[in-house]
């Protein structure tokens, strides 16, 4: 079995769960002895009290060994300087990560076998060096979220598809637009954690007392709350015309947007905001909500996106109603997607709440062959054959 370094662009406990932390797990559930290194910062901080504890945190656990979280899997918190851009503090960063991760490598006895990075920066650090063998998980168009130094991360993002002998894309755009730099470049959807959304369907599985206490039916969005993803005037307006139903928002407001306006969708007495929950807890309250809602905004982010949550409804039993971007309309017979009009979201709500929506059986069955399980198999499926073909290492 390798060993995987996997350079995410995610701290391990951070409340959402994206492709990293699920990917890492799997990979170690399967044999592999991982070390997941958490986010490098690839945007500068901003002037706030989250970022100044974010960092706070991060400079603590940076003095710290790698730690256990699970069996052949450690976490490791790399010291560097987020965001910076000029040559001397991308030297110190590079020379701080290279020392980090060879004195990690070094603590745990791990061979630097495999590099699986999610960061488009990777050889800004002088990486992949020492590792055999480079792979390349692209989950977002990373450019165009806020805040981002886009013509920097496009040109390193080039060296780094170029450079690797594999790249994994989520959406059909990131595949067009990854093709052209690595031809060794295969599209896998995002999926879910199928088994533990699928608990929403447990007759014993008791719904949250802060659900219950909200009128039905319910509508639900369960995810990050960020203005540069959500339309979230198409909501409000939403909202306003159909009192008699229930929005429920479940998850942090302005993750990766702190601008993120919410003054509309505050003045409606139907919204209802629970804040973030704990993942553990998550399908306890899709239990309780009548709809999942992908209320997403047509641009460059969502254009190349294919959401995390659209697997998740549907394991959890929801009927889905999202907006019609690119990536989701091959899954257009279970789940009703719509233009970016009140009046589609509206008939395509009132559909699923009369029970017209797509098949419960279709939709269950869609989400049990969209597993991490299964898409990690096939990724190393494909890393095995290209190790055999080209003489890739695998240990």
């Amino acid at each position: 079995m390798a060993d995987i370094t996997l350079l995410s662009t995610a701290d391990w406990d951070q409340l959402l769960w994206t492709n990293k932390q699920h990917v890492a797990s799997e990979l170690a559930s399967l044999g592999h002895r991982v070390l997941y290194v958490e986010s490098l910062g690839l945007r500068a901080p901003r002037q706030q009290a989250q970022d100044f504890r974010r960092i706070g945190r991060r400079l603590l656990r940076s003095l710290r060994p790698p730690r256990l979280v699970r069996p052949n899997l450690w976490v490791w918190s790399p010291l560097v300087l987020p965001g910076v851009r000029g040559a001397l503090a991308r030297q110190i960063n590079r020379l701080l990560l290279l020392l980090g991760l060879a004195s990690s490598r070094r603590c745990l006895k791990l061979r630097p076998d495999w590099l699986w990075t999610y960061n488009p920066k990777t050889i800004a650090y002088g990486l992949p060096h020492p590792y055999r063998t480079l792979i390349y998980h692209c989950v977002d168009e990373i450019q165009a979220q806020p805040d981002m130094d886009a013509a920097d991360l496009s040109f390193w993002e080039e060296q780094l598809c170029r450079a690797a002998d594999l790249v994994f894309v989520t959406s059909p755009a990131l595949l067009e637009s990854r093709i052209q730099y690595n031809q060794n470049t295969h599209f896998f959807p995002n999926v879910a954690d199928h088994s533990h959304f699928a608990s929403a369907l447990d007759p014993g599985l008791a719904i949250p007392d802060d659900l219950v206490a909200i009128p039905m039916p319910r509508i639900g969005f369960v995810g990050a709350i960020s203005g540069y993803k959500l339309d979230l005037d198409l909501l409000a307006e939403l909202a306003d015309q159909t009192p008699e139903w229930s929005y429920v928002m479940i998850g942090p407001v302005g993750e990766g947007d702190p601008g993120t306006d919410l003054s509309r969708l505050r003045c409606c007495r139907n919204v209802y905001w629970l804040g973030a929950k704990p993942y553990p807890i998550l399908p306890a309250y899709m239990k309780g909500l009548d709809v999942g809602l992908l209320p997403l905004r047509f641009n460059r982010y969502t254009h190349s996106m294919f959401p995390m949550k659209f697997f998740e409804y549907l394991g959890a039993g929801l009927p889905v109603v999202a907006s019609a971007i690119d990536s989701l309309r091959d899954y257009r017979t279970c789940a009703l997607l719509c233009e970016p009009t009140v009046s589609t979201f509206r008939q395509a709500l009132q559909s699923c709440l009369d029970g017209k929506g797509p098949d419960l059986q279709l939709r269950l069955d869609t989400a049990a062959q969209h597993t991490y399980h299964g898409r990690t198999l096939a990724m190393l499926s494909i890393l095995a054959t290209g190790m055999r073909q080209q003489g890739w290492i695998l240990p």
